[in-house]
């Protein structure tokens, strides 16, 4: 990374490592003692921690291929892109020092959207992340 002051001055898009949230004994934590907000498609848990960053964790609802045969690892690997890239879109509007768990459900996301209902887009995600944050009182 180079020194260049004026670098400094921009705000990281960056998605790092330590903002990945792992650990077992973590993810139980924030799903045990973690306020939960939900929305259609999708539940977000969090807990305050003692870092000067927030983490994330992405993971998926249990559901029988019987009861959703679509959501498959294709499905599910693109949902966890879509909330990554949403997330790393809107980190630096977040306040500080969270640990969240964004619990995905296959479906479509909860937004009034002029397309027909085909799958999650990016815009789709942000929207509904974003409204998980503002009812968790989170967004600045």
């Amino acid at each position: 990374m180079s020194e260049n002051p004026a670098e400094g001055d921009r705000v990281s898009f960056r998605f790092r490592r330590e903002e990945h949230l792992k650990g077992r004994k973590e993810i139980r934590e924030v799903f045990n003692k973690g306020r939960r907000y939900g929305c259609r498609g999708a539940k977000l848990f969090v807990l305050k921690n003692n870092l000067q960053y927030n983490r994330i964790c992405f993971t998926f609802a249990k559901i029988t291929r019987k009861e959703q045969p679509s959501w498959n690892a294709v499905s599910r690997n693109r949902a966890r892109r879509l909330g990554r890239e949403s997330f790393r879109l809107m980190k630096d509007r977040l306040l500080k020092g969270h640990d969240f768990i964004l619990l995905v459900y296959p479906g479509e996301a909860n937004v009034k959207s002029e397309r027909p209902k085909k799958k999650i887009i990016l815009s789709d995600r942000l929207n509904q992340l974003e409204s998980l944050f503002i009812k968790a009182g989170l967004l600045k």
